[in-house]
């Protein structure tokens, strides 16, 4: 098991590993990253300045992964992690931990200020984590993310 940066030819197996999520747990498809033209062009969408998508690679296959890219329409000091996403398989066994860790190092190394995430409610476990890391609920949604289907908000100071 190792946790490395995206590369070209895990575009089909980080997608497929994204969408079979919202299946298994039967999240929207509308409204997030399920339909946002980056989840099948993710090495891509994280080749520009102050970006980074780690995966987790287990065998040979991309089992999660998670990013960090800046904040659309915000403050350039403000990031937002993106896209953390792991397979059923390795849920509940610290990976989830170690990629966060890999995301908030790498922000801090580009000079980011805050980190700003996105969530749905219905990732009771996922919140429970980032709340764990000092993440506190907002309100209100921040930059321009697309996701109007995530209710939860969270921002943490860097």
């Amino acid at each position: 098991m190792r946790i490395r940066e995206i590369q070209f030819n895990d575009n089909s197996q980080i997608e497929t590993v994204i969408k079979s999520i919202f299946i298994e747990l039967q999240l929207p498809l509308t409204g997030t990253v399920y339909e946002d033209v980056e989840t099948t062009q993710m090495f891509e969408s994280y080749q520009e300045e102050k970006a980074v998508y780690f995966v987790i690679e287990h065998e040979g296959q991309v089992k999660g992964g998670a990013g960090i890219k800046v904040l659309d329409r915000e403050d350039p000091s403000i990031c937002e992690l993106q896209k953390m996403y792991i397979a059923a398989d390795l849920r509940g066994k610290g990976y989830s931990k170690q990629l966060l860790d890999c995301c908030l190092e790498a922000a801090k190394s580009m000079g980011y200020t805050q980190c700003y995430l996105e969530t749905l409610s219905e990732l009771k476990t996922a919140q429970k984590l980032y709340h764990q890391y000092g993440f506190k609920y907002l309100e209100t949604s921040m930059g321009n993310t697309g996701h109007s289907s995530c209710g939860v908000r969270m921002i943490k100071p860097l």
